[in-house]
């Protein structure tokens, strides 16, 4: 199977090694050139560390770099079975690379998008042939994030959503199909981790190390918001959440944080500007935060409580099956556990409570309860 990879960032020579171990053949066109050989050389020291560990052989580093090729022009995707578009998150960008690209591939190649929040079915809809479009989303780091969000728009081929997860079950990883709702599955459920946690810091009810610790040690999860949010780049984050508010035509439950705006503003970013919440310099100490057993139980059952509700109201909706919906926040952001089984190990009606007195408290719609949870409540 040949595949074609648009964008040689770590996203697309992530999506090519991943293709290139399956025994692939790969394509990688990147409209910067010294971008795609800045990537294989990354790549190549990626496999040989790997080899150093033993995870793989120098005979399959080798093997896996024979696979991927560099290309100066879409000319050579004229062969490929499927291309996957890996490139800046920009509706107007991707629609002109999309179709450019038709004028290259067969009419059986199928084309698909690696967005993390734009409409699959906008992005199709100026295609000659949108049928033969869907979202194939991987998460960072492609070779070790498990997860894939196949996502049919309203005009794929009824059939293509579980070739592609046949696919990527092959490719060794764990896909779920989703509805083309703006966030798809991760991306909206998740949304209050962020969203909440500076929230509360916003209103000085907690510092960020304070609000990490706190969802490190009452909910085991493996970064706090705040680490998180530095690690994907605040910047990529406020973009994400901002994408997500304006396709829900301004749902007050994804308001993006001011707080996250002026540090995307002073490039405060995270580990790749060298600050965001935290700071990466050399030497630099990590603060210590001050626990309090109340307080922290306060940040994590509003926290949590926001997360499950988000994932009850999926569930509602139907966005996905409710195992696609577990397996989704586990796979793809590492959550300790599902959502929908953390509300019943924590009881539905705690959860609804505390949204009750959120909503009391602050009369936002953004502590609005989902018609189901409050029915799992009573029930």
């Amino acid at each position: 199977m040949k595949i074609g990879i648009i964008g040689s960032g770590t996203m697309g020579i992530g999506i090519a090694q991943v293709a290139a171990t399956a025994m692939c053949e790969v394509v990688v066109y990147d409209v910067n050139a010294a971008q795609t050989e800045k990537s294989l050389v990354a790549l190549q020291k990626t496999l040989a560390k790997l080899t150093e560990k033993g995870k793989i052989s120098s005979d399959e580093a080798t093997a896996i770099l024979g696979r991927i090729k560099k290309s100066a022009s879409f000319e050579e995707f004229k062969d490929c079975d499927l291309v996957i578009e890996a490139i800046v998150e920009n509706k107007e960008i991707k629609t002109k690379v999309f179709s450019e690209l038709e004028k290259f591939v067969s009419r059986d190649c199928i084309i698909g998008s690696n967005t993390s929040s734009i409409s699959i079915t906008s992005l199709s809809a100026e295609l000659q042939c949108p049928e033969r479009f869907v979202g194939i989303h991987f998460f960072n780091p492609a070779p070790l994030m498990p997860l894939v969000e196949v996502i049919p728009g309203l005009l794929t081929e009824s059939a293509l959503p579980q070739k592609i997860y046949d696919l990527m079950k092959s490719w060794g990883k764990t896909p779920v199909i989703a509805k083309d709702i703006p966030g798809f599955i991760v991306n909206r459920i998740a949304r209050p981790y962020y969203g909440e946690a500076l929230r509360i810091v916003e209103e000085n009810i907690a510092t960020p190390e304070q609000v990490d610790d706190a969802m490190r040690t009452l909910g085991n999860f493996k970064m706090g918001p705040f680490e998180l949010m530095d690690l994907i780049g605040v910047d990529v984050n406020f973009a994400v959440t901002t994408t997500v508010y304006k396709d829900y035509f301004y749902d007050a439950k994804y308001k993006p944080s001011l707080l996250q705006q002026r540090m995307s503003e002073a490039k405060l970013h995270g580990r790749k500007t060298g600050k965001g919440f935290y700071s990466y310099a050399e030497n630099a100490e990590k603060p210590i935060p001050e626990k309090d057993d109340v307080l922290y139980k306060t940040i994590f059952l509003r926290i949590i409580s926001m997360l499950i509700n988000e994932a009850v109201e999926a569930k509602r909706l139907r966005i996905a099956t409710d195992e696609d919906l577990e397996l989704a926040m586990q796979k793809g952001v590492n959550y300790p556990k599902g959502l929908l089984a953390w509300g019943e190990e924590l009881g539905y009606a705690t959860i609804s409570q505390t949204l009750q007195n959120l909503y009391s408290e602050y009369q936002e719609e953004r502590y609005r309860k989902s018609p189901l949870l409050t029915q799992l409540a009573q029930s």
